[in-house]
């Protein structure tokens, strides 16, 4: 199979502006992608949603015109969560979806996420089609075959009625829950979903302005949903990522539930209720103690590698319902095919009423061992760095240290530019000093790139 040049685990992203994430880039994209989906059938349609970055905009006018060049007809969902288009474009019986979003990124990243007909990512065969095509010349179709454009208004309420009869006995009446949209995409739909629900909600991180979309709020910045739950006295707290396709929760104490204890938290649920089938997964950065936890339940757990369409592969290979990443990606395939934040953080709620458990009391169970990651910038090749002859030389050196006794994860990051150093044990200090060292290797190795 070829190599990919734009595509990384979750679409094509990076900081706007430069390629590929340029307006002429997202018409031949747009382009690309009409033709590929009009080689097996004359009508074509694509829904476009996107969260609510500055350039949002610009990308969305590009993608329709090269689409509807293309021959694709198009439909304009305006500000929309990820995972509520790909629903949608499965309910709808569209030919793909795509969102405008770099997720968790800052406002000056954008990028697009693809879904199929059925609501899922891409296969690479499709992914590798398109980029195939975007080395040939752009050419328009004649002009009683260009497609059309409309506006959809009740995207929303679509996606909403959804989520809702996924969880029709959830009863949120007297609960407090603060919710942290990250002046992103859920900033409509989640407060009024919550609200619908019975549940008292206030709401931080819901006011976009195109440029605070992540900005020390959200799913990767949880210290001011934290705050907000303690002086607000809430039950819990629930935070979304830019897109809404993560979420993590804050329990009524301030502490952390996130991504690994959603998943526990659920099948600990599904078994319960005699539901779960097949194994639960993974990543290769969840924590031994969630693995550990997940066993005692006589579960099966395996790993895979990071990102939700490696967990979604062995989830489909091994006949499995359940898996998800610590960082808030929850495939609960029973209901929907892409990580949902809305709709898992509803299905935690369900399950705690039939528990009448609080928050804290359900992942009591869950005992992690101390985990380090580090984040080291990198320019350049990411791979080519984890590489070298002298990042593996530590790597091995860490690995031989745990040997029996923990576990080291070194990756390139697949959406930003980044090496990540996880290093587990159940040494805190030694945890530390590993990572350390490591981390260490990685940014000599890195700097010996770019300055040879």
């Amino acid at each position: 199979m070829s190599k990919k040049v734009y595509f990384g685990t979750d679409g094509i992203r990076g900081r706007v502006g430069v390629e590929p994430i340029t307006a002429d880039f997202m018409l031949r994209v747009g382009h690309a992608l009409g033709s590929v989906l009009r080689e097996s059938s004359d009508h074509a349609e694509v829904l476009i949603g996107k969260d609510t970055r500055v350039s949002g905009y610009m990308f969305e006018s590009a993608l329709e015109a090269g689409l509807v060049a293309a021959g694709a007809g198009v439909q304009l969902l305006g500000p929309m969560p990820t995972p509520a288009v790909a629903w949608l474009t499965r309910a709808q019986g569209a030919s793909a979806g795509i969102v405008i979003s770099a997720s968790h990124n800052p406002y000056f990243d954008n990028g697009v996420k693809f879904f199929s007909a059925v609501g899922e990512k891409l296969s690479d065969e499709i992914e590798l089609a398109i980029e195939t095509r975007l080395a040939e010349p752009m050419r328009t179709v004649a002009s009683e075959q260009i497609g059309k454009a409309v506006r959809v208004t009740d995207g929303a309420a679509r996606y909403e009625a959804f989520c809702s009869a996924s969880v029709d006995a959830l009863d949120l009446r007297g609960r407090r829950i603060v919710l942290d949209c990250a002046h992103g995409a859920t900033y409509q739909i989640a407060p009024r979903l919550f609200a619908d629900f019975g549940a008292d909600v206030v709401t931080i991180g819901a006011q976009p302005d195109g440029f605070n979309i992540n900005a020390d709020c959200g799913a990767t910045h949880t210290a001011a949903l934290r705050k907000t739950v303690l002086d607000q006295r809430a039950d819990l707290g629930i935070a979304f990522d830019g897109d809404g396709d993560r979420v993590q929760f804050i329990d009524h104490n301030g502490a952390l539930v996130d991504g690994d204890d959603i998943v526990y938290l659920l099948a600990q649920d599904l078994i319960a209720r005699g539901r779960l089938k097949g194994p639960v997964v993974g990543t290769l950065m969840t924590n031994y103690g969630v693995e550990q936890a997940i066993a005692r339940l006589g579960v099966p757990f395996l790993r895979s590698r990071v990102g939700d369409r490696y967990v979604l592969q062995m989830l489909k290979e091994h006949g499995g319902m359940l898996g998800g990443e610590a960082s808030g990606h929850v495939l609960c395939l029973d209901r929907t095919t892409t990580g949902d934040g809305m709709l898992t953080a509803l299905l935690v709620l369900d399950a705690l009423q039939r528990s009448g458990a609080t928050l804290a009391q359900a992942r009591a169970d869950v005992t992690r061992v101390p985990q380090i990651t580090l984040n080291v910038p990198v320019t350049g090749a990411a791979g080519e760095i984890v590489a070298s002859a002298q990042v593996q030389s530590a790597f091995a050196h860490v690995r031989d240290t745990l040997n029996g006794r923990g576990r080291v994860v070194l990756r390139p990051s697949g959406t930003e530019p980044l090496v990540r150093v996880t290093v587990e044990g159940a040494d805190e200090a030694e945890v530390r000093a590993l990572a350390a060292s490591l981390a260490d290797a990685v940014k000599l190795a890195a700097s010996l790139r770019s300055h040879p």
